[in-house]
């Protein structure tokens, strides 16, 4: 008799008992993909966000840190300074090589002045800049010129416009950079003239004007000669430069890694209770299931079936239901996070960037397994028990 046959037909025998199985390695196999998906992709974010900066350290207007760090990651508009002089007090630093200061300004909300809602714009000095000139010149083969911008991947350009408009100020974008899933993807980046120009413009042709304080930058970039310690280097610049705090790029979003690790536990605790209930459910299933076809089962045990073949019909039952059930769930949960994803970054406050198709498929791969596994477990004690059971003794119960 074939094995696969049977098993198919004893599913459809009871589409009650099946269902319930389904279910479960659906709730498995989902939350597994669920948490290690958002898990995942927040930390990717994280890393990808410090690597776009490019930074070894990163120096903020102290008691800033949160505002900053919420700017890079989640495009929250934040109005930070300091005076432009701590550029050359840090390039003093010893174990310093580069420093590159950056001014972080916002689009209006709801302007008719402006494309965009408060859109998170980043100005750079072209001529320290070690972050966004190196990739456009190996992207377009120049820096920006005046009035030129490049934006993350979801910033573009108004449909039936030819720039994007700011502060009455129409900037041409002339590329995108590669997504991050942080809030540098909607983030506009421009040099420190197109800021000036910008403000400049805003006085006459905006509701509101920009406002960029004199002599005043957001943040300094720091990149330490070869060879020597970050922690050192940071340590210095917190002692000789009053009024900044360093930040390095290891500790870089500390409080939104400690939101992710609080994450990270709550769903390992809700996957571990749904999964010993699931294998609870699914155990109890299976022994009602092999109780109500001792009878059967004995039958086949008469006609010839060895114990291994009722065995490996009931465990063939289980991984048949296992697969379609993780199948579904996984399904179902990748639908969720591709069509919610804005909404699921809003809610928990991180960042969230999809991973590469070799990716999904492994973390899909890991969330079928642990369903195929939780449901075959489940059903292999009372498998064993009636397989194992003599004919005569199953065909008189």
């Amino acid at each position: 008799m074939n094995l696969t046959r049977l098993a198919l037909r004893n599913i459809a025998g009871n589409s009650f008992r099946s269902w319930v199985v389904i279910l479960c390695a659906m709730l498995v196999a989902g939350l597994a993909l669920a948490t290690t998906l958002v898990i995942r992709g927040a930390e990717n974010s994280l890393n990808l966000a410090i690597n776009r900066l490019g930074a070894d350290i990163i120096v903020v207007p102290e008691g800033s840190e949160t505002k900053v760090e919420g700017a890079l990651l989640m495009s929250t508009p934040a109005n930070v300074w300091m005076p432009d002089s701590v550029v050359a007090k840090i390039a003093n630093v010893p174990g310093v090589g580069v420093v590159s200061p950056q001014l972080y300004l916002s689009s209006m909300e709801n302007s008719p002045c402006c494309s965009v809602s408060n859109m998170f714009l980043v100005a750079y000095d072209p001529t320290t800049d070690f972050t966004v000139e190196p990739w456009l010149k190996q992207k377009i083969g120049s820096g920006l010129n005046l009035g030129e911008s490049v934006g993350g991947t979801y910033v573009f350009v108004p449909e039936g416009e030819q720039a994007i408009k700011l502060y009455g100020y129409y900037l041409t974008l002339k590329a995108n950079i590669e997504p991050t899933g942080t809030g540098l993807d909607q983030s506009l980046f421009m040099t420190f003239d197109t800021a000036s120009d910008m403000a400049r413009i805003s006085k006459t042709m905006a509701v509101e004007s920009l406002i960029i304080p004199e002599n005043s930058i957001s943040a300094a970039l720091v990149r330490v000669s070869p060879g020597v310690n970050i922690h050192d280097v940071a340590v210095e610049i917190f002692r000789e430069v009053p009024g900044v705090l360093p930040i390095e790029s290891l500790n870089m979003f500390q409080a939104y890694r400690q939101q992710m690790n609080g994450l990270l536990r709550s769903n390992l605790i809700i996957l571990t209770i749904t999964w010993a209930l699931s294998v609870l459910l699914i155990g109890l299933v299976f022994s009602m299931a092999a109780n109500e076809r001792r009878r059967e089962l004995g039958v086949l045990r008469a006609m010839g079936a060895t114990r291994v073949f009722v065995l490996r019909s009931l465990l063939m039952e289980a991984g048949i239901l296992a697969v379609g059930g993780g199948g579904i769930g996984l399904i179902l949960t990748g639908l969720v996070i591709l069509l919610f994803r804005n909404l699921i970054v809003q809610s928990l406050g991180l960042p969230f960037l999809l991973p590469s198709i070799p990716s999904l498929i492994t973390q899909a791969a890991g969330g079928l397994g642990l369903a195929i596994l939780s449901v075959t477990l489940a059903a292999l004690i009372p498998a064993y028990r009636i397989s194992h059971t003599e004919p005569a003794v199953a065909m008189r119960e």
